[in-house]
């Protein structure tokens, strides 16, 4: 803590206890909750039940049998994540470890099954994680195939914006030039505004005005991004402007809310200037 505080020092030019300041922030002032709330018991109906999946009855077998230290490390880790209503599954991976030694702990089970249990959890397992890591919403990571083949001697005269909801494709991660690149920016409200609204929530109420008035204060992108959801919205908007759907990327089988079942790439044709737009 005291190196922290020292660093953070040196950094910032002044005193401040980040830890303090993440607790009030993300604690006190519940500011998580900005981006969706969740019952109470998400974690234990939906949240860990999703991170198991086919080994929920064996961790349920084996708590008995776990050492209590174990057992009080996962019972607080949920307990304590509950408390806050902006709740994911990636916040409670750290008990996924745990789980899976109870799993362990009823390998009586499995040897008395025999090969039926083995073979239904083996088959389980593979099959989600094969479509969950190789189907399931692949298109942002595929389009970003696309835009990184926009790298090259001209990139400085070729930009995206992404006009899909936050954060849901990656950036420079992804493309490893200089290329100008921005998205619908959602930071939460820290000056409690009760009128307050993000600049993706703007968009997503009037997206054609938005862009319209974007458009004429700033440099007109080269390529955007959006998810085919919106596409029939701002498809005569961005056709007058000479965009044109030159490929298509699967997204999803479940589209749900803003995100779309497909991503697909439009092209910006004017004056022979070949510039890319993308769409979920």
């Amino acid at each position: 803590l005291t190196a922290s505080l020292l660093i953070d020092r040196m950094c910032y030019g002044e005193w401040v206890c980040v830890q303090l300041r993440f607790f009030l922030v993300n604690a006190a002032r519940d500011i998580g909750s900005f981006y969706g709330s969740h019952p109470w018991h998400w974690y234990l109906s939906q949240g860990l039940p999703a991170v198991l999946g086919p080994l929920l009855p064996l961790a349920l077998a084996g708590w008995r049998h776990a050492p209590l230290t174990m057992r009080g490390a996962v019972l607080v880790t949920l307990l304590t994540y509950s408390l806050l209503s902006h709740k994911e599954f990636r916040f409670i991976y750290p008990v996924l470890p745990f789980c899976l030694i109870m799993c362990g702990a009823t390998r009586g089970l499995l040897l008395a099954a025999r090969r039926g249990l083995a073979l239904m959890l083996l088959l389980s397992s593979l099959m989600g994680g094969l479509y969950l890591g190789l189907v399931h919403q692949r298109g942002t990571l595929d389009v970003m195939g696309d835009v990184r083949a926009l790298c090259g001697p001209s990139e400085a005269q070729r930009s995206v914006w992404f006009l899909t909801p936050c954060h849901s494709t990656p950036l420079y991660s992804h493309v490893h030039c200089r290329l100008d690149l921005r998205i619908l920016e959602c930071p939460p409200d820290l000056d409690g505004n009760p009128d307050y609204r993000e600049e993706a929530e703007e968009f997503y109420r009037e997206p054609v005005q938005w862009l319209r008035a974007e458009f004429s204060v700033r440099r007109e992108p080269s390529h955007v991004v959006l998810f085919n959801t919106l596409e029939p919205v701002v498809e005569k908007f961005l056709a007058e402007r000479g965009f044109v759907r030159t490929a298509s990327h699967f997204h999803t089988h479940f589209p749900e809310g803003r995100l779309g079942s497909h991503i697909g790439l439009f092209e910006r044709q004017n004056n022979g200037d070949k510039n890319l737009l993308l769409y979920f």
